[in-house]
């Protein structure tokens, strides 16, 4: 097991962190910081104002003030109809992650400065205005859940009420009514946007919201995983091993390590691979001990060809390639690791054997900009001063609650629960190729097995981008991904 499933998905090691042990009242700044702001892209001048501040939140019972959740507003000016004015929710995952990487890197008027395949910058780090701002289609508010960013819970003890899957959700739902109301929003589109344990959070508050009488008009889910089991590399759970495959191969396309044949065109390649993987693939792996011989040889030999890995090797792993070791092993014999939030990017290795790898290059990538680029905005741009810690990732929250005793939870049904109360919702899924933290295939896999009725189908639409898990980072795939999310928010919601 590995500490991180993206960079937004905590797993074993951040889930079981102690919580923090201070007994210190967080400081808290009460009244938000506003600020007018202005922006020009693409020739268009934006004229917006960003709110920046504490909401707090009360224990529905007893009314005690339990936690306070950071929020970044950004609402263009000269609105004068809220209902002619989508609204979008925005955060990031871990759990234990902070709304910056969606913030700075894809839908706020700024952006963090990578090279342009994402791979990192020489600091000093900056951030540049974003062509690719969601402003001029949505109001935007970023959420950092209890434990994220600068949100924390009033006392030490009271953390662990948010920190698991159905606390987490009830949070941030209560904050979207919260904001709705202090605003006076209540008459906006509604949108939310999560990114990967973030799409956990966005589907499970999609079904809850529309009990509280709060109907969205859409939701957006980029890197998705809905489903735990098909991330969860243990023992007699072989869904890992074949959602995983084509992703492994879409990796190997790009570092050249496929035969002529298939490095020749990735889409046809890889539906070559997702059809193997759900038919022979998954029946070789069922067989177990019992695959033997020629036949056994056929699996070896072909899995090799979609993988760029030594038959030998593979014999080794029973067929089964674990996500770290798939890591290390592609370009061994150069000593390079590839990254699990984007494979595209790579690092160098160790010259030793090692089972697996110390650091993700492409996690290496991303932490120092993103970090540094948004305390100093913080201060310098919102105006907003305070001396915690920002915990971008990990750090600030404890022990999480999956709510099962495997780890394997699941939200598809509180999606599914959600179209079926409200038939008009949309829902974007965006993918990358080179994320392997939640693969496509995986997401693909997870919504095929929903039960959704014929009809709810027409109202999803879904995207590939030749990038990884932040697929935005990438800035054709940035471009690319704005086109799409105005497509999508102008169908979701058209304003005439």
């Amino acid at each position: 097991m590995v500490s991180l499933l993206s960079c937004t998905l905590f797993l074993a090691q951040a889930a079981a962190t102690p919580p923090p042990t201070s007994t210190a009242k967080p400081e808290i700044v009460t009244a938000p910081v506003v600020k007018q702001q202005k922006l020009t892209v693409n020739g268009k001048t934006l004229d917006y104002t960003t709110t920046t501040g504490m909401m707090p939140l009360f224990n529905p019972q007893t009314k005690e003030h339990e936690a306070d959740i950071f929020f970044i507003a950004y609402t263009l000016n000269g609105v004068q109809n809220k209902a002619k004015r989508r609204l979008t929710f925005s955060f990031n995952g871990g759990p234990g992650s902070a709304s910056v990487w969606l913030h700075l890197g894809a839908l706020g008027p700024k952006r963090v400065k990578m090279n342009d395949d994402g791979s990192l910058p020489p600091a000093p780090y900056q951030l540049v205005p974003n062509e690719g701002t969601w402003l001029d289609d949505t109001d935007l508010v970023f959420i950092d859940p209890v434990g994220t960013g600068y949100s924390r819970a009033t006392k030490p003890d009271l953390g662990k009420k948010f920190w698991g899957v159905k606390g987490d959700m009830e949070s941030v739902a209560e904050f979207v009514r919260m904001y709705l109301t202090r605003y006076e929003r209540w008459s906006s589109p509604l949108f939310i946007v999560g990114e990967s344990y973030g799409t956990t959070r966005a589907a499970n508050i999609a079904g809850y919201l529309t009990n509280q009488g709060i109907a969205l008009n859409g939701v957006m889910l980029v890197s998705t995983i809905l489903n735990f089991q098909t991330a969860r590399f243990q023992r007699g759970n072989d869904l890992p091993y074949i959602l995983f495959l084509p992703t492994y191969t879409a990796t190997a396309w790009y570092h050249k390590r496929l035969p002529a044949d298939l490095q020749k065109d990735l889409r046809k390649t890889l539906k070559e691979v997702e059809a193997w993987a759900i038919g022979g693939y998954q029946e070789a792996l069922a067989k177990g001990d019992k695959l033997q011989g020629a036949e056994r040889k056929a699996v070896l030999d072909k899995l090799a060809r979609y993988t760029g890995l030594d038959t030998k090797y593979l014999d080794q792993t029973e067929l089964r390639i674990n996500i770290m070791e798939f890591i290390r092993q592609l370009r061994r014999d150069e000593n390079v690791n590839v990254g699990r939030l984007d494979s595209r990017l790579t690092g160098s290795g160790e010259r030793a054997f090692t089972p697996g790898v110390d650091a993700d290059p492409s996690m290496s990538a991303i932490m120092p900009p993103y970090t540094a680029a948004f305390n100093d905005y913080a201060r310098t741009e919102l105006g907003y001063k305070n001396d915690q810690q920002y915990y971008v990732l990990g750090g600030g929250i404890g022990r999480w609650d999956w709510g099962t005793d495997n780890g394997f939870a699941d939200v598809t049904e509180s999606l599914r629960s959600a179209f079926a109360k409200n038939p008009h919702m949309k829902l974007y899924i965006g993918s990358g190729y080179y994320d392997l933290a939640t693969p496509y295939f995986a997401a693909d896999y997870t919504m095929n097995h929903m039960g959704l009725p014929k009809e709810a189908w027409k109202n999803i639409k879904s995207y590939e981008y030749e990038a990884g898990h932040m697929y935005y980072i990438h800035l054709d795939s940035l471009k690319q991904f704005k086109k799409d999310v105005t497509t999508f928010l102008t169908w979701a919601a058209p304003l005439n």
